[in-house]
């Protein structure tokens, strides 16, 4: 309840000290001027007012406005009212006015320490006037005049403190409502973003697949009727020639295709993130002749189709990085889920690189822009001869 306690007292310190500081020096002064007692008696009063300000300073001021922040514990707040209970009541016996002071400390009890504690500690504090009352001698009816000003502190005190409680509530739940406002409002930014991402990324995968797939598609078709239309002993090198062309039409053809499934978020529709990597992983590893394992810790959770998606491109071009660099014998790609996201390492034995001396491709380039499009992090770490490995975190 932090945001709600600032909000209750931000600006309001200040204030009260010197609500406080006016109250006890009205009440020293008009304890010196209107009382009756002896010098000394009145001197013991004002003393016991006067300790009540470092009592308040290093103790109670502290405990009143971090109440509701959870930094201090309740039993402090008790603590500072028993304090304070002694020297009310020596201020009691030696002062003719020491009712005044209860202006101020009243409404701290309910700053203090919990309601009822708080209606406790005012019922005592203002009752305090009748035991000094009748230690005095006053007579039945200086007693019952007494308790009649003491009820009827209490009752201005217990109406004064429950509005305070009032407004402290009021504005921890406008502080609450706030705070979820602002957590809707930064979610449907995320959905939106993601939505916007999604849409992207559909229109690239149907520009793709409608101009440069369909464009291999004719000219492997062409070649097919070419090479149908070639006799058995002619143009053996124009055949040869044709073979490459459909060779190289056939594997651009396989790229768009792999780019178009890569860029439709559908490709992790059927299959969880886990186990879309360690198709990759293993995928790869067989391509490559090496040991490739994958591994999974954590609960898995949902991380948007966005992040994985993100995710799962990162782990496609490290792997295609080790594949055309690394001569890597083994890789290891593992994904970690926990309290701050998600974390994707892909590591490989192979030769590595020197990062301080080297500038970073175009691949390596558009990992980290992904990774930071979702508001991750994506580390590149890399020895000569020690291997390399690339990790991303999102939240």
């Amino acid at each position: 309840m932090e945001a709600s306690s600032a909000d209750a007292w931000d600006g309001g310190e200040g204030r009260w000290d010197a609500y406080f500081a006016v109250v006890l020096i009205g009440t020293l002064a008009v304890g010196q001027a209107t009382g009756s007692g002896s010098l000394l008696a009145r001197l013991a009063g004002s003393a016991a007012l006067l300790a009540m300000v470092p009592w308040y300073l290093f103790v109670g001021r502290r405990t009143m406005y971090s109440r509701f922040d959870g930094l201090h514990p309740a039993w402090q707040g008790t603590v500072y009212l028993i304090g304070l209970a002694p020297l009310l009541a020596v201020a009691e016996a030696c002062l003719d006015s020491e009712t005044f002071i209860l202006l101020a400390l009243c409404p701290m009890c309910f700053m203090a320490v919990a309601y009822w504690r708080a209606i406790a500690a005012v019922v005592v504090f203002n009752l305090l006037a009748v035991p000094v009352a009748i230690v005095r001698g006053y007579n039945a009816a200086g007693i019952e005049t007494t308790l009649g000003i003491a009820v009827l502190g209490v009752t201005f005190s217990v109406a004064f403190g429950t509005w305070i409680i009032q407004i402290i509530k009021q504005s921890e739940e406008r502080a609450e409502l706030i705070a979820q406002l602002e957590q809707t409002r930064a979610e449907l930014a995320r959905a939106n973003r993601e939505a916007g991402m999604l849409a992207e990324r559909t229109r690239l995968a149907s520009e793709i697949h409608d101009t440069i797939a369909q464009g291999f598609t004719s000219i492997v078709m062409l070649v097919q009727a070419a090479e149908a239309m070639l006799g058995a002993d002619e143009l053996t090198q124009a055949q040869r020639q044709l073979s490459l062309i459909d060779q190289t039409a056939r594997e651009n053809l396989a790229d768009a295709r792999a780019l178009v499934a890569d860029l439709t978020p559908a490709a992790l529709t059927s299959d969880t993130l886990p186990d879309a990597l360690a198709r990759l992983t293993e995928r790869v590893g067989q391509e490559l002749g090496v040991k490739a394992s994958f591994a999974a810790d954590g609960e898995s959770a949902p991380l948007g189709t966005s992040i994985e998606v993100v995710l799962l491109r990162v782990c496609q071009e490290a792997l295609a990085n080790v594949r055309k660099h690394a001569k890597a014998s083994s890789i290891q790609v593992r994904l970690e889920f926990g309290e701050f996201g998600a974390r994707l390492a892909v590591s490989d034995d192979g030769v590595g690189f020197d990062a301080g001396l080297t500038s970073e491709g175009f691949g390596l380039r558009g990992m980290r822009a992904r990774v930071a499009e979702a508001g991750g992090a994506l580390t590149v770490r890399s020895v000569p001869g020690a291997g390399t490995t690339v990790k991303a975190e999102v939240a």
